[in-house]
């Protein structure tokens, strides 16, 4: 039996361990480069190797939309060089 059983169609469930999954996997650190990262709480990680705490999303590390930013980010350094 599952942790939280989802109920009423295959679809759901599907989602459902998808999800679970991003959740409990490790992470690389952006740190100590380790693949030693976990999910702390909501939108809270922690490298168990060099104690480094992150904000990230709430189920992943990085978010498509984080990404997005931190490319605009580093585009926009480029350019102003």
């Amino acid at each position: 039996m599952a942790k939280h059983d989802v109920r009423y169609g295959g679809e759901l469930r599907k989602r459902y361990n998808k999800v679970e999954g991003m959740r409990t996997a490790k992470y690389v650190c952006p740190r100590c480069g380790k693949k030693n990262v976990k999910r702390k709480g909501n939108a809270q990680w922690q490298c168990r190797s060099c104690e480094a705490k992150i904000a990230g999303g709430a189920y992943v590390l990085s978010t498509p939309a984080g990404e997005s930013s931190l490319q605009t980010i580093r585009d926009l350094k480029q350019s102003s060089k």
